[in-house]
């Protein structure tokens, strides 16, 4: 069973990015890229206000299963890692109880193209599996958004 996002070391950093839990200053950054069309289309919950958004963003449910994505201290995009139970049968429910993450994630367009969200992703796949010790991990996606 996982202990959460709270026995990681943050930040982490891959070759290029720094990944790190996002805090409530972090949210006009985010809403920036967020309510841009390109976005919007792909994502379930799209806030266009943004006093709406920065309310939303900044509920302690939503942080505690948000990160950020910086490029030389700037933020272009964010990650969602949800622990959640598995499915399991009835008799070996208590072994299910969070040990699976859905993942999602969501990149400015001006830094999309460049493999970042590819770096994002696998170095929150691996702190899945080698730090947080999860047995699933799963992620959707809509089949027309081709660059997720």
């Amino acid at each position: 069973m996982s202990q959460g996002l709270g026995a990681v070391a943050w930040p982490i950093r891959t070759e290029r990015l720094e990944i790190r839990p996002a805090t409530e200053v972090d949210g006009p950054a985010i809403w920036h890229y967020r309510r841009e069309e390109s976005v919007t289309l792909w994502i379930t919950s799209a806030q266009l206000d943004r006093e709406l958004y920065l309310a939303d963003f900044t509920e302690t449910s939503r942080l505690a299963k948000t990160l950020v994505i910086e490029l030389d201290g700037s933020v272009i995009g964010d990650l969602m890692l949800a622990i959640e139970d598995a499915w399991a049968q009835a008799e070996v429910r208590d072994r299910a109880r969070a040990v699976q993450a859905e993942l999602g994630w969501s990149l400015d367009p001006a830094h999309t193209g460049n493999g970042y969200a590819t770096e994002a992703v696998a170095e929150l796949i691996r702190i899945c599996f080698e730090e947080l010790h999860l047995r699933r991990v799963i992620a959707q996606c809509f089949a027309d958004n081709e660059s997720s």
